[in-house]
Protein backbone atom coordinates (compact mmCIF):
# COMPACT_ATOMS: atom_id res chain seq x y z
CA UNK A 1 0.00 0.00 0.00
CA UNK A 2 2.97 2.53 0.67
CA UNK A 3 3.66 2.22 -2.89
CA UNK A 4 0.32 3.09 -4.33
CA UNK A 5 -0.12 6.16 -2.45
CA UNK A 6 3.08 7.49 -3.24
CA UNK A 7 2.40 6.98 -6.56
CA UNK A 8 -1.23 8.29 -5.92
CA UNK A 9 0.37 11.34 -3.66
CA UNK A 10 2.73 12.16 -6.91
CA UNK A 11 -0.72 12.54 -8.88
CA UNK A 12 0.21 8.99 -10.96
CA UNK A 13 -2.62 7.18 -12.40
CA UNK A 14 -3.24 3.30 -11.45
CA UNK A 15 -4.70 1.02 -14.36
CA UNK A 16 -7.97 -0.69 -14.35
CA UNK A 17 -6.94 -4.06 -13.20
CA UNK A 18 -4.49 -2.32 -10.24
CA UNK A 19 -7.13 -0.93 -9.15
CA UNK A 20 -9.59 -3.18 -9.18
CA UNK A 21 -7.26 -5.25 -7.22
CA UNK A 22 -6.74 -2.58 -4.47
CA UNK A 23 -10.22 -1.78 -3.53
CA UNK A 24 -10.68 -5.96 -3.52
CA UNK A 25 -8.04 -6.17 -1.12
CA UNK A 26 -8.79 -3.30 0.79
CA UNK A 27 -12.49 -5.53 1.12
CA UNK A 28 -10.18 -8.37 2.28
CA UNK A 29 -8.83 -6.52 4.84
CA UNK A 30 -5.15 -6.82 3.55
CA UNK A 31 -4.36 -3.29 4.76
CA UNK A 32 -5.02 -1.63 8.10
CA UNK A 33 -7.29 0.93 8.94
CA UNK A 34 -4.73 3.83 8.89
CA UNK A 35 -4.01 2.52 5.30
CA UNK A 36 -7.39 2.40 4.25
CA UNK A 37 -8.18 5.96 5.67
CA UNK A 38 -5.04 7.52 3.57
CA UNK A 39 -6.39 4.85 0.40
CA UNK A 40 -9.93 6.24 0.23
CA UNK A 41 -9.37 10.31 1.23
CA UNK A 42 -6.20 10.72 -1.24
CA UNK A 43 -9.25 11.03 -4.15
CA UNK A 44 -10.69 14.51 -2.62
CA UNK A 45 -6.16 15.90 -3.20
CA UNK A 46 -5.99 14.44 -7.18
CA UNK A 47 -8.48 13.67 -9.69
CA UNK A 48 -9.73 10.39 -10.71
CA UNK A 49 -8.99 8.72 -13.85
CA UNK A 50 -11.51 6.96 -16.53
CA UNK A 51 -9.65 3.39 -15.51
CA UNK A 52 -9.15 3.76 -11.57
CA UNK A 53 -13.31 4.83 -11.34
CA UNK A 54 -13.63 1.68 -13.61
CA UNK A 55 -11.75 -0.48 -11.82
CA UNK A 56 -13.21 0.45 -8.69
CA UNK A 57 -16.39 -0.39 -10.07
CA UNK A 58 -15.81 -4.08 -11.66
CA UNK A 59 -13.98 -4.50 -7.91
CA UNK A 60 -17.42 -3.74 -6.83
CA UNK A 61 -19.59 -4.94 -9.02
CA UNK A 62 -17.95 -8.30 -8.95
CA UNK A 63 -18.02 -8.22 -4.33
CA UNK A 64 -21.57 -7.51 -4.76
CA UNK A 65 -24.80 -9.70 -4.08
CA UNK A 66 -26.94 -9.28 -7.31
CA UNK A 67 -30.07 -9.17 -8.21
CA UNK A 68 -32.33 -9.22 -11.43
CA UNK A 69 -35.17 -8.25 -11.78
CA UNK A 70 -37.82 -9.60 -14.68
CA UNK A 71 -38.20 -6.24 -16.37
CA UNK A 72 -35.82 -3.35 -17.50
CA UNK A 73 -35.27 -1.17 -14.19
CA UNK A 74 -33.81 2.41 -13.90
CA UNK A 75 -31.82 4.08 -10.64
CA UNK A 76 -32.10 7.76 -9.91
CA UNK A 77 -29.25 8.14 -7.49
CA UNK A 78 -26.42 10.64 -6.73
CA UNK A 79 -23.10 10.57 -5.47
CA UNK A 80 -23.93 12.50 -2.55
CA UNK A 81 -20.83 14.55 -1.13
CA UNK A 82 -21.97 17.80 -2.38
CA UNK A 83 -21.92 19.01 1.05
CA UNK A 84 -25.43 21.37 -0.01
CA UNK A 85 -27.21 19.39 2.88
CA UNK A 86 -30.52 19.58 0.63
CA UNK A 87 -33.72 17.20 1.76
CA UNK A 88 -33.95 13.93 -0.04
CA UNK A 89 -34.37 15.44 -3.93
CA UNK A 90 -33.68 12.18 -5.36
CA UNK A 91 -35.13 9.74 -3.41
CA UNK A 92 -38.56 11.65 -3.54
CA UNK A 93 -38.31 11.85 -7.52
CA UNK A 94 -37.86 7.88 -7.00
CA UNK A 95 -40.92 7.50 -5.77
CA UNK A 96 -42.86 10.12 -8.36
CA UNK A 97 -40.81 8.42 -11.45
CA UNK A 98 -42.43 5.26 -10.01
CA UNK A 99 -45.35 6.19 -10.01
CA UNK A 100 -45.63 7.37 -13.07
CA UNK A 101 -45.28 4.38 -14.40
CA UNK A 102 -41.17 3.71 -14.26
CA UNK A 103 -40.14 0.84 -12.15
CA UNK A 104 -37.16 1.73 -10.29
CA UNK A 105 -34.27 0.22 -8.08
CA UNK A 106 -33.20 2.78 -5.83
CA UNK A 107 -29.63 2.25 -4.69
CA UNK A 108 -29.08 3.67 -1.40
CA UNK A 109 -27.32 4.14 1.81
CA UNK A 110 -26.78 6.48 4.93
CA UNK A 111 -25.97 9.67 5.06
CA UNK A 112 -22.15 9.91 5.47
CA UNK A 113 -21.23 13.73 5.00
CA UNK A 114 -25.11 14.97 5.38
CA UNK A 115 -27.46 14.33 8.37
CA UNK A 116 -30.16 12.49 6.61
CA UNK A 117 -29.51 9.95 3.18
CA UNK A 118 -32.31 7.85 1.66
CA UNK A 119 -31.71 4.91 4.85
CA UNK A 120 -31.85 6.81 6.67
CA UNK A 121 -35.66 8.37 5.91
CA UNK A 122 -36.86 5.54 4.88
CA UNK A 123 -35.95 3.38 7.81
CA UNK A 124 -37.20 6.64 10.18
CA UNK A 125 -40.99 5.31 8.55
CA UNK A 126 -40.26 2.11 9.91
CA UNK A 127 -39.71 0.33 6.30
CA UNK A 128 -37.19 -2.72 6.93
CA UNK A 129 -34.27 -3.11 4.73
CA UNK A 130 -34.10 -6.65 2.85
CA UNK A 131 -31.98 -8.41 0.16
CA UNK A 132 -34.30 -10.85 -0.38
CA UNK A 133 -35.40 -11.00 -4.25
CA UNK A 134 -38.74 -12.08 -3.11
CA UNK A 135 -39.46 -9.37 -1.08
CA UNK A 136 -38.00 -6.81 -3.61
CA UNK A 137 -39.67 -8.41 -6.20
CA UNK A 138 -43.16 -8.01 -4.00
CA UNK A 139 -42.43 -4.24 -3.18
CA UNK A 140 -41.88 -3.78 -7.16
CA UNK A 141 -45.15 -5.69 -8.00
CA UNK A 142 -46.86 -3.06 -5.29
CA UNK A 143 -45.07 0.08 -5.80
CA UNK A 144 -43.11 -0.65 -9.21
CA UNK A 145 -40.06 0.35 -6.88
CA UNK A 146 -37.64 -1.37 -4.84
CA UNK A 147 -35.21 -0.04 -2.25
CA UNK A 148 -31.65 -1.40 -2.27
CA UNK A 149 -29.43 -0.54 0.86
CA UNK A 150 -26.21 -0.50 -0.33
CA UNK A 151 -24.81 -2.11 3.05
CA UNK A 152 -26.98 -5.19 2.38
CA UNK A 153 -25.77 -6.13 -1.02
CA UNK A 154 -22.04 -4.82 -0.40
CA UNK A 155 -21.41 -6.75 2.75
CA UNK A 156 -17.56 -7.06 1.59
CA UNK A 157 -17.50 -3.37 2.56
CA UNK A 158 -18.53 -3.52 5.45
CA UNK A 159 -15.39 -2.70 7.89
CA UNK A 160 -14.70 0.27 5.38
CA UNK A 161 -18.03 1.76 5.96
CA UNK A 162 -16.82 1.76 9.48
CA UNK A 163 -14.38 3.90 8.57
CA UNK A 164 -16.24 6.42 5.92
CA UNK A 165 -18.37 6.86 8.82
CA UNK A 166 -15.74 7.93 11.78
CA UNK A 167 -14.27 10.37 8.60
CA UNK A 168 -17.52 11.68 7.97
CA UNK A 169 -16.72 13.35 4.44
CA UNK A 170 -16.68 12.75 1.24
CA UNK A 171 -14.66 9.88 -0.06
CA UNK A 172 -13.98 7.98 -3.46
CA UNK A 173 -16.88 6.10 -2.36
CA UNK A 174 -19.24 8.78 -3.04
CA UNK A 175 -17.79 8.22 -6.94
CA UNK A 176 -18.65 5.26 -7.18
CA UNK A 177 -22.23 4.66 -5.41
CA UNK A 178 -24.32 5.39 -8.89
CA UNK A 179 -22.15 3.49 -10.46
CA UNK A 180 -22.45 0.17 -8.78
CA UNK A 181 -26.20 -0.62 -8.10
CA UNK A 182 -26.48 -4.51 -7.75
CA UNK A 183 -29.52 -4.65 -10.26
CA UNK A 184 -27.49 -2.85 -13.05
CA UNK A 185 -30.24 -1.10 -14.40
CA UNK A 186 -30.66 -0.54 -18.09
CA UNK A 187 -31.95 3.52 -17.42
CA UNK A 188 -30.14 5.72 -15.38
CA UNK A 189 -30.46 9.16 -13.74
CA UNK A 190 -26.52 9.42 -11.78
CA UNK A 191 -26.04 12.97 -10.32
CA UNK A 192 -22.57 13.83 -9.34
CA UNK A 193 -20.73 16.58 -7.32
CA UNK A 194 -18.15 18.06 -10.09
CA UNK A 195 -17.97 18.34 -13.34
CA UNK A 196 -15.25 16.34 -14.38
CA UNK A 197 -16.68 13.45 -12.84
CA UNK A 198 -19.94 14.06 -14.58
CA UNK A 199 -17.69 13.75 -17.63
CA UNK A 200 -15.91 10.40 -16.49
CA UNK A 201 -19.43 9.44 -15.68
CA UNK A 202 -20.95 9.97 -19.32
CA UNK A 203 -17.57 8.43 -21.01
CA UNK A 204 -18.19 5.12 -18.69
CA UNK A 205 -21.96 5.13 -19.71
CA UNK A 206 -20.89 5.34 -23.53
CA UNK A 207 -19.73 2.29 -23.31
CA UNK A 208 -22.46 0.35 -22.25
CA UNK A 209 -25.70 -0.43 -23.29
CA UNK A 210 -27.42 1.75 -20.92
CA UNK A 211 -30.04 4.67 -21.48
CA UNK A 212 -28.59 7.44 -19.04
CA UNK A 213 -28.59 11.44 -18.01
CA UNK A 214 -25.67 12.14 -15.84
CA UNK A 215 -26.26 15.69 -14.07
CA UNK A 216 -24.06 17.71 -12.31
CA UNK A 217 -25.30 21.16 -11.65
CA UNK A 218 -22.85 23.97 -12.07
CA UNK A 219 -23.64 25.97 -8.39
CA UNK A 220 -22.01 22.49 -7.07
CA UNK A 221 -24.81 19.87 -6.36
CA UNK A 222 -25.32 15.99 -7.93
CA UNK A 223 -28.85 17.22 -9.17
CA UNK A 224 -30.63 19.70 -10.69
CA UNK A 225 -31.17 22.34 -8.25
CA UNK A 226 -32.72 25.17 -9.97
CA UNK A 227 -30.39 27.48 -8.54
CA UNK A 228 -28.60 28.27 -11.81
CA UNK A 229 -27.14 26.11 -14.84
CA UNK A 230 -27.22 22.37 -15.22
CA UNK A 231 -24.82 20.44 -17.59
CA UNK A 232 -26.29 17.24 -18.93
CA UNK A 233 -24.46 14.28 -20.00
CA UNK A 234 -26.53 11.74 -22.24
CA UNK A 235 -26.72 9.02 -25.03
CA UNK A 236 -27.17 12.49 -27.23
CA UNK A 237 -24.19 14.38 -25.81
CA UNK A 238 -23.91 17.03 -23.40
CA UNK A 239 -26.16 20.24 -22.99
CA UNK A 240 -26.44 22.81 -21.03
CA UNK A 241 -30.01 23.65 -19.35
CA UNK A 242 -30.94 27.01 -17.52
CA UNK A 243 -34.50 26.56 -15.24
CA UNK A 244 -36.31 28.67 -17.99
CA UNK A 245 -35.59 25.66 -20.24
CA UNK A 246 -36.79 23.35 -18.19
CA UNK A 247 -40.14 26.14 -17.62
CA UNK A 248 -39.42 26.50 -14.12
CA UNK A 249 -38.30 29.56 -12.24
CA UNK A 250 -34.90 29.97 -10.83
CA UNK A 251 -34.98 29.85 -6.77
CA UNK A 252 -31.85 30.35 -4.37
CA UNK A 253 -30.24 27.97 -1.80
CA UNK A 254 -31.99 28.09 0.84
CA UNK A 255 -34.90 27.44 -0.54
CA UNK A 256 -33.86 23.55 -0.84
CA UNK A 257 -32.33 23.46 2.53
CA UNK A 258 -33.06 19.84 4.09
CA UNK A 259 -34.08 19.45 8.36
CA UNK A 260 -30.99 19.49 10.59
CA UNK A 261 -32.14 16.02 11.85
CA UNK A 262 -33.44 12.96 10.75
CA UNK A 263 -36.67 13.39 12.27
CA UNK A 264 -36.97 16.94 10.47
CA UNK A 265 -35.98 15.65 7.26
CA UNK A 266 -38.59 12.78 7.02
CA UNK A 267 -41.45 15.44 7.60
CA UNK A 268 -40.14 17.74 4.88
CA UNK A 269 -39.93 14.44 2.50
CA UNK A 270 -43.59 13.39 3.45
CA UNK A 271 -45.41 17.04 3.14
CA UNK A 272 -43.13 17.52 -0.19
CA UNK A 273 -44.47 13.83 -1.33
CA UNK A 274 -47.90 14.27 -0.54
CA UNK A 275 -47.78 17.25 -2.53
CA UNK A 276 -47.82 20.25 -0.07
CA UNK A 277 -44.18 21.30 -0.34
CA UNK A 278 -43.35 24.74 -1.01
CA UNK A 279 -43.27 25.94 -4.63
CA UNK A 280 -39.16 26.07 -4.56
CA UNK A 281 -39.16 22.11 -3.35
CA UNK A 282 -42.08 20.62 -5.45
CA UNK A 283 -40.20 22.63 -8.93
CA UNK A 284 -37.02 20.75 -7.53
CA UNK A 285 -38.31 17.73 -7.52
CA UNK A 286 -40.44 17.80 -10.81
CA UNK A 287 -37.28 18.93 -12.33
CA UNK A 288 -35.55 15.72 -11.35
CA UNK A 289 -38.04 13.56 -12.20
CA UNK A 290 -39.16 14.56 -15.12
CA UNK A 291 -35.49 14.10 -16.24
CA UNK A 292 -35.61 11.04 -14.94
CA UNK A 293 -38.63 10.20 -16.81
CA UNK A 294 -37.47 11.84 -20.13
CA UNK A 295 -33.95 9.37 -19.82
CA UNK A 296 -36.94 6.59 -19.10
CA UNK A 297 -38.56 7.59 -22.70
CA UNK A 298 -36.72 10.66 -25.08
CA UNK A 299 -39.00 10.17 -27.81
CA UNK A 300 -41.87 11.47 -25.42
CA UNK A 301 -39.51 15.39 -25.28
CA UNK A 302 -38.43 16.72 -22.55
CA UNK A 303 -41.95 18.84 -21.70
CA UNK A 304 -43.81 15.95 -21.79
CA UNK A 305 -41.86 14.13 -19.05
CA UNK A 306 -41.92 17.08 -16.90
CA UNK A 307 -45.77 17.49 -17.09
CA UNK A 308 -45.99 14.17 -16.37
CA UNK A 309 -43.76 14.71 -13.36
CA UNK A 310 -45.83 17.73 -11.81
CA UNK A 311 -49.03 15.72 -12.27
CA UNK A 312 -48.16 12.95 -10.21
CA UNK A 313 -46.29 14.80 -7.53
CA UNK A 314 -48.88 17.02 -7.13
CA UNK A 315 -51.91 14.55 -7.35
CA UNK A 316 -50.38 12.55 -4.40
CA UNK A 317 -49.51 9.43 -6.37
CA UNK A 318 -45.77 9.50 -5.59
CA UNK A 319 -46.85 9.13 -1.91
CA UNK A 320 -48.99 6.39 -2.48
CA UNK A 321 -46.33 4.42 -4.47
CA UNK A 322 -44.33 5.18 -0.97
CA UNK A 323 -47.23 3.75 1.23
CA UNK A 324 -47.01 0.99 -1.18
CA UNK A 325 -43.82 0.13 -0.38
CA UNK A 326 -44.17 0.50 3.09
CA UNK A 327 -46.50 -2.10 3.12
CA UNK A 328 -45.37 -4.62 1.04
Amino acid sequence: MKNILNELIEHKWLSKDLSKQVLIDLASKKYNASQMSAFITVYMMRPISLPELEGFKDAMLELCLPIKFNHPVMDVCGTGGDGKNTFNISTLSAFVVAAAGQAVAKHGNYGISSVSGSSNVLEYFGYEFTNSYDKLARSMDKANISFLHAPLFHPAMKHIAVIRRELGIRTFFNMLGPLVNPASPEIQLAGVYNLELARLYGYSFQKTNKRFVVIHDLQGYDEISLTGATKIFSNEGERQLEPEDLSLSQIESKDIVGGKTVEESARMFIEILKGNGTEAQNSVVIANAGMALFCADKKQGLETALARSKDTLLSGKGYQSFKNLLES
